[in-house]
C-alpha cells in the first residue's frame, strides 16, 4: 500500500513541488494539503494520512500548535509527523520533538533525502537530520521543560535491559547495530523498544531520545 502524505506548509509553491515529487514515485500518494495549523489538524483527522509533511513557520495556527494536536489526538496515533524547517536548531523543532513528532528535516534537504525521510519516519522510525541532532541535543532537548520530559518514576520503570537500549537508541543506533552490539535479534531490541516508549507514554523514537536527554539518562555530547 502507498504511503499516504499530508502536506502542511503555507507556501503554494513549494506544496506543488513537493506534490509533484512525491506523487512521482509509486510508494506513496498526497491525500491532501493545508496552509496553516488548523487545517492540517482538520485534514488530518478527516484522511488519517501515515505522515504529514509539516512546516513550523506558518501564519495564524502554525506548525507547532498543529504537531501538537495532532500528537495528543488518540484516534491519530497511526498518524506520523514530520517537521520540515529552514532552521535545523530552532527552539521550536525541539518543542515539535517533545510533543511527539518523529523526526525532522532542513527545507534545503535533497529530493532523495526527503522522500528516504518520509520512508523512514513511515515506517515507525526516528529522523534527526544528523547535521543538526548534536547541537538541538545540546541546546534544547537536555534542558528540561516545564510539564514535559520523564520523571524518576518513569524512569524507575524500567527494567535494566530497557534502560541500556534506551541510552543507545538516543546515541542514534539503529535497532540493527543495537542488536549487533548487544547479541540480540533486531526483533527484540523493537520489542524492548516498543515497551519502553509506552512505559514512557512516548509518542516517537524521536520523542523517546528527548526524554532520554531530559531525564538525565543520558548527557548531551561535550
Amino acid at each position: 500500500m502507498a504511503i499516504r502524505i499530508l502536506l502542511a506548509d503555507d507556501q503554494t509553491l513549494l506544496r506543488a513541488t513537493f506534490r509533484i515529487l512525491i506523487d512521482s514515485c509509486t510508494d506513496m500518494e498526497v491525500v491532501d494539503e493545508a496552509a496553516d495549523g488548523d487545517t492540517a489538524v482538520e485534514l488530518t483527522r478527516v484522511h488519517r494520512p501515515d505522515v504529514v509533511l509539516m512546516d513550523i513557520r506558518m501564519p495564524g495556527s502554525d506548525g507547532l500548535a498543529a504537531t501538537g494536536a495532532i500528537c495528543a489526538d488518540p484516534n491519530l496515533r497511526n498518524t506520523r509527523v514530520l517537521v520540515l524547517t529552514t532552521f535545523q536548531t530552532d527552539e521550536h523543532v525541539a518543542r515539535a520533538l517533545r510533543m511527539g513528532a518523529s523526526g525532522f528535516l532542513g527545507k534545503d534537504v535533497s529530493a532523495d533525502a526527503l522522500l528516504d525521510g518520509i520512508r523512514t519516519v513511515a515506517a515507525g522510525d526516528a529522523l534527526l537530520s544528523p547535521a543538526a541532532t548534536r547541537s538541538l541535543i545540546t541546546r534544547f532537548l537536555a534542558t528540561p521543560e516545564t510539564g514535559s520530559g520523564a520523571s524518576p518514576v518513569d524512569l524507575a520503570a524500567l527494567t535494566a535491559r530497557e534502560r541500556e537500549i534506551t541510552v543507545l537508541v538516543a546515541e542514534g543506533k539503529s535497532d540493527t547495530e543495537i542488536a549487533e552490539q548487544l547479541f540480540l535479534s533486531p526483533l527484540t531490541v523493537r520489542t524492548h523498544v516498543q515497551r519502553t516508549k509506552t512505559k514512557l507514554n512516548a509518542r516517537s523514537r524521536a520523542q523517546l531520545v528527548a526524554l532520554a536527554y531530559q531525564s538525565g539518562l543520558v548527557r548531551p555530547p561535550t
